[in-house]
């Protein structure tokens, strides 16, 4: 291990990375910070899913992640990732029949820090979006620690309230509800990328929408959010 990498591992408590990890995770760290007054349509916001071996969030593991970019309220195909972490064991067969990743897939994904760093290396320091944001939020601050030893501040943007708060009066209350309500049909349920851009094109209707309503911007949408977290308003 090298001088840098020792380092690295005392500062942040967590495992190692040295080398070209270290490098990569120091210009991680390095960027600017998310803007979050900066107008939608100037702006990228990140969607992200995660399939996971259950859902304890204590002690599940993250098995897979999807994700897909917003930039300036365009969705372009050429800005997604996904990656799968490679397992130490597969999980139950249970839990393969929700997400399809085959016991071979999770023995033979991609080395854990690099799907991290890669992971990291996409997302830079762009606001991060899901629907009920709590469980990805989570699973994935608790896999970079796990993994690289990095703490994960990164604002997030929770569509279950903002939502309701922008379109009133539907019955919807899950993703699938939201999603058929916009007409919007992914082409996989519980596969990370399907879902991400699924719930992409969900971010799109959002950021219109508020930009009519004089929330044009992340802080203003993450506002909003606390204040319909305040009021228990979340579907």
């Amino acid at each position: 291990m090298n001088r840098l990498g020792g380092t690295l591992g005392f500062l942040w408590g967590g495992p190692n990375v040295d080398g070209v990890q270290a490098e990569r995770l120091i210009a991680w760290r390095k960027l600017p910070p998310a803007n979050l007054v900066l107008p939608h349509v100037r702006a990228r916001y990140v969607v992200v899913d995660t399939e996971t071996t259950g859902l304890d969030m204590r002690s599940d593991r993250v098995i897979a992640i999807g994700a897909a970019a917003i930039s300036a309220r365009w969705l372009p195909l050429s800005d997604c990732f996904a990656t799968v972490l490679r397992q130490d064991k597969a999980s139950a067969n249970a839990n393969i029949l929700i997400h399809g990743i085959g016991g071979q897939m999770q023995l033979s994904g991609i080395e854990p820090k690099t799907g991290m760093l890669d992971f990291l290396d996409y997302v830079g320091k762009a606001p991060l979006v899901a629907f009920r944001a709590e469980f990805d939020r989570t699973m994935l601050t608790r896999t970079l620690k796990s993994i690289l030893g990095v703490p994960f501040h990164h604002p997030w943007i929770d569509l279950a309230f903002l939502l309701p708060a922008l379109f009133h009066g539907t019955e919807c209350n899950t993703l699938e509800d939201w999603l058929g309500y916009f007409d919007i049909a992914p082409a996989a349920r519980h596969q990370a990328l399907s879902d991400a851009f699924a719930t992409a094109q969900l971010l799109q209707i959002v950021l219109h929408a508020a930009d009519r309503h004089g929330m044009g911007n992340a802080a203003l949408l993450i506002a909003m959010q606390k204040a319909q977290q305040w009021l228990g308003k979340r579907h």
